[in-house]
Formats: C-alpha cells, sequence, structure tokens
C-alpha cells in the first residue's frame, strides 16, 4: 500500500527531552498503518521493505505539551483536569518531516488458533484498501500527523537517497497484553529503499545499552 501526509514525526528513542525524527518511516509505523486498514487477532503483519517516495525535509515546530492526563474512569465521567496550568505544561521542540510518502511492501503471518487462512486475511485488507475503509485514521508517527492511502501506483523511489539511520525499532513483543520490549536493528537507506529484516539483528539488551549510550 502507499501512505501519505503533510508531516510526520517517527520518534528516534536516544533524544529524551526534544522529539527527533527518523529520516524516513520505521518498521513499527507502518505495521500501525497497517492495522489501522485491517486488523484481527488471527494473523500479524510483517513488512520487508519501505520504499521513500518523496525528497526528505525537515522542519522544526515548538508545541505546548501537558503532563497531567485525567484517569478514564474521571474522563468518561465528565471530570477533568485543569491540563492548563503552568505546573502541567511543557514546551518542546520537535524535528518533523515535511510532505512524506511511502510504499510499505510486507506479508501476512497467521497466527496460532486462526479462523482463517492467509488468503482470506489479504483479500479481506485489499477489499478494505481499495474502498478507503480503516477502523481509525492511520497516523505518520504522531497522530496529529493524519495520512492518506491508497493502492499502488507508479510513484518513483527517490533512488537518490543513500543514508545510515542507526538502531530502529524493528518490532515491539508482549506477554499477552503487557508490553515487554523493543527487538532493534540496524537501519539504512539504499537507493530510497528500507529493507526490514525478518528477525531483529541487534538483541533487545545490547541495542538497549546502545541507546542509552547515544542518549
Amino acid at each position: 500500500m502507499q501512505v501519505w501526509g503533510e508531516a510526520a514525526l517517527f520518534t528516534r528513542p536516544e533524544f529524551k527531552t526534544e522529539r527527533v525524527t527518523y529520516p524516513c518511516m520505521t518498521p513499527t509505523a507502518a505495521v500501525g498503518v497497517l492495522e489501522s486498514i485491517y486488523w484481527h487477532p488471527g494473523m500479524r503483519y510483517e513488512v520487508d521493505r519501505i520504499e521513500v517516495l518523496t525528497p526528505i525535509v525537515q522542519f522544526a515546530i515548538r508545541r505546548n505539551e501537558t503532563s497531567r492526563m485525567p484517569p478514564v474512569h474521571s474522563a468518561l465521567a465528565g471530570r477533568t483536569l485543569d491540563t492548563a496550568a503552568p505546573d502541567s505544561r511543557t514546551q518542546r521542540m520537535s524535528l518533523c518531516l515535511r510532505d512524506v510518502g511511502y510504499r510499505i511492501r510486507g506479508w501476512i503471518q497467521v497466527l496460532d488458533g486462526a479462523d482463517k487462512t492467509m488468503p482470506a486475511y489479504r483479500d479481506q485488507f485489499f477489499r478494505r484498501l481499495r474502498r478507503g475503509a480503516c477502523f481509525s485514521q492511520p497516523y505518520l508517527g504522531s497522530r496529529e500527523f493524519v495520512a492518506d492511502f491508497s493502492a499502488v501506483d507508479e510513484t518513483p523511489v527517490q533512488e537518490t537517497l543513500d543514508l545510515d539511520m542507526g538502531l530502529m525499532p524493528h518490532s515491539a513483543v508482549y506477554e499477552g497484553e503487557e508490553f515487554r520490549h523493543w527487538n532493534w536493528f540496524r537501519a539504512s537507506l539504499r537507493g530510497g529503499v528500507l529493507r526490514v529484516p525478518e528477525k531483529a539483528l541487534t538483541p533487545p539488551s545490547s541495542a538497549s545499552a546502545a541507546v542509552e549510550a547515544a542518549g
């Protein structure tokens, strides 16, 4: 599928206060876009390549953010916190991407206990994609940067882009519904294409140590 938007922010983990984007979409962000189109507990998306369709253009914005979030039960009851109070606000600089476009390529892995075959899941995904249907609005790394999407066309890849991007999240590991850790890999753009290995190249402990050292 293809996805594009006016802005994107794929946050690098080694920056603690300010948000700095990776130069292109991450595999975890791509999976989030795919799951917004079609998700089923019997399957999992595996992204194997992301093609960059537009030049890399960065811009900086400064945003006011709040550190106070009302509990869900309070919000449902109509009770809110004073999130505009000076002691709950902080100003952050974000380095983002402007006018982005990507082509996501991957495959579907059928999980144990699934009630459908891979072609059934695949066909359902493409039916929804052609209709422009989605469970939730896809976004590009940050929820305020909404994404448009479509089936693939002949838009050329930015073949002059060659860039080493360091450690990048490969996938999230859960135990039941509880998040455990990230898997990582060493990412690079070659000819405008980010190729994602099937398995994480860097063990989680080593990657975490490298991220902490970089920070």
